[in-house]
């Protein structure tokens, strides 16, 4: 049943904060004082609204500082407050889906000293970590999984007979994923005590996109339904019996008159009670929603309307441009560009334009990320030839080997963590069925202070071993274009192009249009030696070389391959490697199953399995070793992995001292 804070008949839920008035501690810094959840309780509202400008003015310090995640967790303070107040955390449980909201949560729950590290190296992670503190339930990173996982943790507790609240916050972005559709239908079936809360402020990345965002509008346009229901109950109740027989009877039309005005039957049509919508800004509102759900029992969905970015008219008036940002200027919103941050993305978008004027068929896709993949140009340019399918990677992968099958050259931009959700569809859908679908992916390799769940270090592995797939791993901006050259001039099936954030080139390249296709499975070397072969991919080409230099100066000399090909792996190059003292491998992704794994399979063609002697040198793979990486600057993430020009460098001498001991 649809359900609005007075159809819950509040006077019978919790009372509503003990009737404390309104107050403040002026001169006071009460988030100071914060040390646990427990320590909302004794605040009355007026110190609460002082807590919640605290807070903001401490996130705002701290991401402009840091970087981070802005504008979705100033829009989230006081609803966060809010559920620490009604919730008993960490014995309830309280979800945050996607994690990037999160900053009120970390500063009410024992972080406030730890703050400044923010996303720092050694510091405390931008996302929920369970390895930080007991207050973070899971570790999200990705959309659309919390309402799956919520339903579980209660479940859980429901077969063990334990006590307590399981609540989700999720946004309205994630709300469209077709995984949280999944979660819904079953917490609706099985009716189980579930507290969702819905954080609408008309923003994921990129705008929200599709019929559930219009729904969701609508639901937020129907307050003249709320004043005119309110104030005709007021009055027919003012009648005394008779009016109440007149309310009763006028329940059983209720439903049917809110289906006619409110958008808001969705929810309730599968099961789950929904309360809304209400202001996500007003802490009274709030906790008499999260009261009403926890007294209702089974599960409730609380619509909270907030405003991206709120408190920062600069964050308000650009909440994508503060969605994620680098460190920027309080006082003018300038952001401090990280050198190179972004390189190869513009230089895609350019290159997506490029081909767009010339190819009527090439249509750009992405998930929720637009700005974020370069394909906003694309997309002003060319609306017609441009989809955003919201945060809903799956669908993304599947609409293009639709347009594939329809004669289309369909571009697929995701980040390269995000597209682990769609696996199975580019088996599935694309690889199986050869079709000419070319994925740009984003974001590769290590990409720093946002951590484990967004370092893009797999996408080797499961893109290589995908039949048909070809696989493109460019070293530079221009090397790019020429990825994008071949990936246009390809017609046998799909291609993959992986890429990371940043560019090292002190000048990105400018696309001209008339770059060359490279050679199917051909390497580039890039400098001579007959000691060492270096077999680099990617972003690493150019620290293989600074690695090459540095041990010239010790008298050992290296070649170094700019191998382009995952896939096909140019197997020339690998048999001539075999002539080396050693062969290093080095990829920024894992080693596991990605690069160095298609070096040692071609080496293994060579092997004698008779004799049981290997054919081929001692090699070295260097990359990310069966782990998950932490968060920290990029520069401070390839030192702990290894990855630095210095310490390649020194791992070779070592070994080739090594060598020679064994051999004297």
């Amino acid at each position: 049943m649809s359900t609005y804070l007075s159809d819950l008949h509040l006077c019978d839920a919790e009372p509503d904060n003990g009737g404390k008035k309104r107050s403040s501690r002026e001169g006071e810094f009460i988030l100071s004082t914060i040390k646990s959840p427990a320590d909302l309780e004794s605040l009355d509202y007026g110190e609460l609204e002082q807590l919640a400008e605290e807070i903001r003015a401490m996130i705002l310090a701290t991401v402009s500082s840091n970087g981070g995640h802005l504008a979705s967790s100033l829009g989230a303070v006081e609803i966060i407050i809010a559920m620490h107040r009604v919730l008993s955390s960490p014995d309830d449980r309280l979800l945050f889906d996607v994690g990037h909201q999160t900053l009120a949560h970390k500063l009410l729950t024992g972080r406030f000293d730890r703050f400044s590290t923010l996303r720092q190296h050694g510091g405390i992670s931008g996302f929920p970590r369970r390895e930080e503190s007991p207050y973070d339930v899971y570790d999200s990173g990705h959309a659309a999984d919390s309402l799956s996982t919520a339903l579980g943790i209660m479940l859980a507790k429901d077969i063990g007979g334990e006590p307590g609240e399981v609540a989700a916050l999720i946004g309205d972005g994630s709300i469209s994923s077709g995984m949280a559709f999944e979660a819904l239908n079953q917490i609706g079936q099985l009716g189980k005590n579930l507290i969702i809360v819905l954080n609408d402020n008309e923003m994921s990345i990129s705008p929200n996109v599709g019929a559930l965002s219009l729904h969701l509008g609508k639901m937020r346009l129907n307050k003249r339904y709320v004043k005119t229901r309110d104030r005709v109950e007021r009055k027919v109740n003012s009648f005394g019996d008779v009016g109440k027989m007149a309310m009763s009877l006028g329940e059983l039309a209720k439903d049917s008159v809110k289906k006619a005005l409110v958008a808001g039957t969705l929810f309730e049509d599968m099961g789950i009670t929904y309360i809304g919508p209400i202001d996500g800004h007003d802490l009274e509102g709030l906790e008499e929603a999260l009261r009403a759900a926890k007294a209702h029992g089974g599960p409730v969905i609380i619509h909270a309307v907030t405003k991206k970015g709120k408190g920062y008219a600069l964050a308000e008036a650009e909440p994508s441009r503060f969605h994620g940002t680098p460190p920027f200027d309080l006082e003018t919103g300038e952001q401090f560009k990280r050198p190179g941050a972004s390189g190869f993305t513009k230089v895609f978008s350019k290159l997506m334009l490029i081909e767009a004027r010339r190819n009527r068929d090439l249509i750009g896709i992405t998930a929720a990320m637009a700005d974020g993949t370069g394909l906003a140009a694309f997309a002003g340019e060319f609306p017609r030839r441009f989809y955003d399918v919201g945060m809903a990677e799956e669908h993304a992968v599947t609409l293009a080997s639709g347009l594939a099958l329809g004669g289309k050259k369909p571009v697929v931009a995701i980040y390269s963590t995000f597209l682990q959700r769609a696996f199975d569809q580019m088996i599935t859908n694309v690889a199986l069925q050869n079709l000419n679908v070319t994925f740009a992916v984003d974001r590769a390799g290590i990409v720093g202070a946002d951590g484990s769940t967004h370092h893009g270090l797999f996408d080797l592995a499961y893109l290589r071993m995908m039949p048909n797939m070809i696989v493109m791993a460019p070293s530079t901006t221009e090397e790019l274009a020429g990825a994008f050259a071949t990936a246009m001039a390809y017609d046998k099936g799909p291609v993959a192009i992986r890429y990371p954030r940043a560019a090292r080139e002190t000048e990105l390249y400018e696309p001209t249009g008339k770059e060359e296709p490279w050679e199917i499975g051909k390497a580039v070397k890039r400098r001579d030696g007959g000691d060492i072969a270096i077999l680099a991919i990617g972003r690493m080409v150019d620290t293989a070389l600074e690695a090459a230099e540095l041990l010239s100066e010790r008298g050992i000399e290296c070649s170094v391959h700019d191998m382009r090909w995952v896939k096909p792996l140019d197997e020339d190059v690998v048999r001539a490697a075999r002539r080396a003292r050693l062969i290093v491998t080095i990829e920024d992704g894992t080693t596991e199953g990605g690069f160095a794994t298609g070096v040692l399979e071609e080496l293994g063609k060579h092997d004698n399995p008779d004799t049981h002697k290997v054919g081929h040198p001692a090699l070295i793979r260097l990359g990310v070793s069966d782990r998950f990486v932490d968060h920290g600057s990029d520069d401070e993430l390839f030192a702990d992995l290894g990855l630095t020009a210095p310490l390649i460098a020194d791992r070779i001498a070592d070994e080739l001292g090594i060598s020679d001991a064994l051999r004297g």
